[in-house]
């Protein structure tokens, strides 16, 4: 369901079932002449519309304005909106926090920009680990108190975590696209993986007659196709039912 149409008893119900909730984060950024600024958005929001239809899930309203970076184009007239990292952090330990004063606990961000190299992370990613410790750090003390790891009722902290009791998991972060997936598919900047992404999940957002042959990134654009993209949607609905089941 999408969060902004709940009720406060679905609200209800999601917590005491542990629904996932799932925000899609991404950015704002220049992806060649073909195709729209918010493609590494669109990947991930139209990723978990089609998830939503088949399994029990709050899809948090989508967040844009992640660290794009000019590092592909300059920002006059191409689009890329940037956000520096550290201004992330408060906007999203805030959001973290109210989730978690909601009741949520089982909150997760997913993310296709720069996400390649994920385990190291990116500007925009790291921001939002970050944030998530630091919320979830202040709920445990709003919770159980200053020195609540020290009591003596902590004593199996670590054997609760073999049994998948682990505060730290109350907020976790993913990569649209894991090592897998990638070793599988073209994963480029609006290159043929890309393009046929949005060619099977936001055809709206593709225009090929607007194709510039000159940008080294995007020339294997040409050969996209919406049958190679909902291969890799495949990919990703497999993936995301594994880790948000």
């Amino acid at each position: 369901m999408r969060y902004e149409m709940m009720l406060p008893y679905q609200i209800r119900q999601a917590i005491d079932e542990k629904w996932p909730v799932v925000l899609p984060l991404g950015v704002l950024e220049y992806h060649s002449e073909h195709l729209g600024v918010g493609m590494d958005t669109f990947a991930v929001d139209r990723s978990l519309a089609l998830l939503e239809k088949e399994m029990n899930l709050v899809v948090l309203p989508a967040f844009y304005y992640g660290s794009a970076s000019y590092c592909v184009a300059p920002a006059k007239g191409n689009g890329s909106v940037q956000v520096e990292s550290e201004n992330l952090i408060p906007f999203a330990r805030d959001l973290f926090k109210s989730l978690l004063r909601i009741g949520f606990r089982n909150v997760h961000f997913i993310v296709h920009h720069q996400s390649e190299n994920f385990a190291d992370g990116m500007p925009t990613d790291l921001a939002f680990k970050t944030a998530a410790k630091q919320a979830i750090f202040e709920q445990l003390a709003t919770e159980r108190g200053e020195g609540w790891w020290g009591d003596e009722s902590m004593a199996d902290y670590y054997a609760r975590h073999g049994s998948g009791d682990n505060p730290f998991n109350w907020i976790k972060g993913h990569p649209l696209m894991d090592q897998d997936i990638i070793a599988r598919y073209d994963f480029d900047h609006a290159g043929i993986g890309e393009t046929s992404l949005m060619m099977a999940l936001c055809p709206e957002s593709v225009d090929m007659a607007r194709f510039d042959q000159s940008k080294w990134f995007s020339k294997t654009a040409k050969d996209a196709s919406p049958e190679y993209g909902r291969e890799a949607v495949r990919m990703i609905l497999e993936r995301l039912r594994r880790i948000l089941k």
